[in-house]
């Protein structure tokens, strides 16, 4: 689509509609035109295009509201380290991939050594004797492992322990300029959009450490303009979005499907690199003098960037995983008036979430972290998992909660999503906390940008489906359902055109 064009007069005849907030029973008529949704009935008559539903399932398109685009657009290409239970098993891994691309940069991903018996160190991929740049990164996002040839190449102080947080965050924005663009062009890009519309994907947050305006409005005109996007900025893009103007929800390349979003802030750490900054020490492998974990900024600093984003009618996504920095969160929203909301809230207590609600602010959760977390949970942070994703809590106190996926920390998969939202195990275990699970209902609610059943005045993003996702209790064999459920998106439309087609 050029950035003025949406799909034309469109007429979806037969459609049976997805309770998503209220029940319309039997067969109707959608017709959309110039990307909105302009009436809902039965038997509607035009002479416009005419899509047959043939009596399947109508909804609003699913969005992932927490994405690094470029890191996923990545890592089908990189070394997949998620396997490896200790360094010298990851050693082995890049091993192999020199032996087989041995003038390649080795570009990993996905290895999570809190569980593993050793630390991983610059001197173990040393070792290896390569001069090719090894940069491997956390599963969470949160470190990057690599040689002193990496170290070099992104001028980095030279060390043996790994990268993390704030530094690490800087020194992903340089890769590119080190190693290539690898596979980061627009149409890299326009293929995960299409893998993403597959699922019925309509629209994406894209969090990405690296990159600014200029780069989205580039990509988007070089063809990877296939679903609805708002980018974010982080504070070291924060002047030159101000210098445009720009507040949340302005269109970008003239084109209302490239939007700007919020000021994203990483107020603090992990969960697995222990450094999500808690009220209570972690029960083993602490950070030495850190052993809650830590913030990223001082509450002035915090503070100042709300500040700083409410005044430029910019809202504002702050990371906040442990209960410390939620409650410092909350303040900073409280003392300042900024409006946005807090990623992942994936440990906190019951007064914040009712803070959350009184406060009008946000939860973005990506319930499939709850998987991989759930053990390391329980060793790390004893006696509080009940307090962890605690969704049942936000929805009763009345928070606004919106799901994604962090990907690619978890797969860019709504369904998956909202399965983990509603059984709350990824295994033959019994659900972890079913006392905070959520029913699939209000999982699709948190999975539709605040759509509801599709009405006139929507916006024509839309999926159909070859069955109901609701039809089913709230248990393991509907979870097991819903984690499978882009088998069944037979079409996906943004604007009222066509983004993926089964047929």
């Amino acid at each position: 689509m050029s950035p003025t064009s949406y799909g034309g007069l469109v007429l979806i005849r037969n459609a049976r509609l997805v309770a998503v907030t209220e029940a319309v029973p039997g067969l109707v008529d959608v017709r959309l035109d110039g990307g909105r949704v302009v009436e809902v009935g039965a038997s509607l008559r035009g002479e416009e295009t005419s899509y047959d539903a043939g009596g399947r399932w109508l909804a609003p398109g699913l969005w992932d509201q927490h994405v690094h685009l470029g890191q996923w657009t990545l890592a089908s290409a990189r070394l997949d380290l998620g396997p490896a239970r200790s360094s010298a098993e990851a050693v082995a891994l890049v091993r192999q991939r020199l032996e087989e691309w041995p003038d390649l940069p080795v570009i990993g991903w996905g290895h999570r050594p809190t569980a593993w018996p050793d630390n991983p160190t610059v001197s173990d991929l040393d070792a290896i004797g390569s001069d090719q740049p090894i940069v491997l990164i956390a599963g969470d996002g949160h470190h990057g492992w690599l040689n002193t040839v990496a170290l070099h190449a992104l001028a980095l102080p030279i060390r043996d322990s790994v990268v993390s947080e704030a530094e690490w965050f800087m020194a992903y924005g340089r890769l590119a300029s080190v190693l290539g663009q690898d596979g980061t062009g627009p149409d890299a890009y326009r293929r995960s959009m299409e893998a993403a519309a597959a699922q019925g994907v309509v629209g994406l947050v894209d969090l990405e450490f690296s990159g600014g305006v200029a780069d989205w409005v580039e990509r988007w005109g070089g063809g990877a303009d296939l679903l609805r996007i708002r980018h974010a900025c982080y504070a070291d893009g924060l002047d030159d979005v101000l210098a445009r103007g720009l507040r949340s929800g302005d269109p970008l390349a003239d084109d209302p499907r490239l939007t700007m979003g919020p000021l994203k802030i990483i107020s603090d750490g992990s969960l697995n690199t222990r450094t999500a900054w808690c009220c209570e020490p972690y029960a083993e492998k602490a950070v030495p003098g850190f052993e809650e974990g830590q913030p990223n900024q001082s509450p002035d600093e915090l503070r100042g960037l709300l500040a700083r984003a409410a005044a430029g009618g910019l809202e504002v996504a702050v990371h906040a995983i442990g209960d410390r920095a939620v409650t410092e969160a909350l303040a900073a929203f409280e003392d300042t008036g900024a409006r946005g909301g807090i990623e992942h809230v994936q440990l906190t207590t019951r007064d914040d979430v009712r803070r959350m609600a009184r406060l009008g602010v946000r939860a973005s959760v990506q319930p499939a972290h709850l998987l991989d977390d759930r053990d390391v949970t329980e060793r790390l942070w004893p006696g509080r998992a009940e307090r962890c994703f605690p969704l049942r809590w936000m929805l009763d106190d009345g928070v606004d909660v919106v799901l994604g996926s962090d990907a690619p920390v978890s797969p860019l998969d709504p369904w998956l999503a909202i399965a983990s939202a509603v059984h709350r195990s990824g295994d033959d275990r019994e659900p972890w906390h079913p006392e905070q699970s959520i029913t699939a209902r209000e999982a699709l609610v948190a999975s539709t940008d605040g759509w509801g059943t599709v009405a006139a005045g929507h916006p024509a993003d839309l999926v159909l489906l070859d069955a109901d996702p609701l039809d089913g209790a709230s248990d393991r064999e509907h979870a097991t359902r819903l984690r499978s459920f882009a088998d069944h998106v037979v079409e996906t439309w943004v604007a009222g055109a066509t983004a993926y087609s089964r047929s």
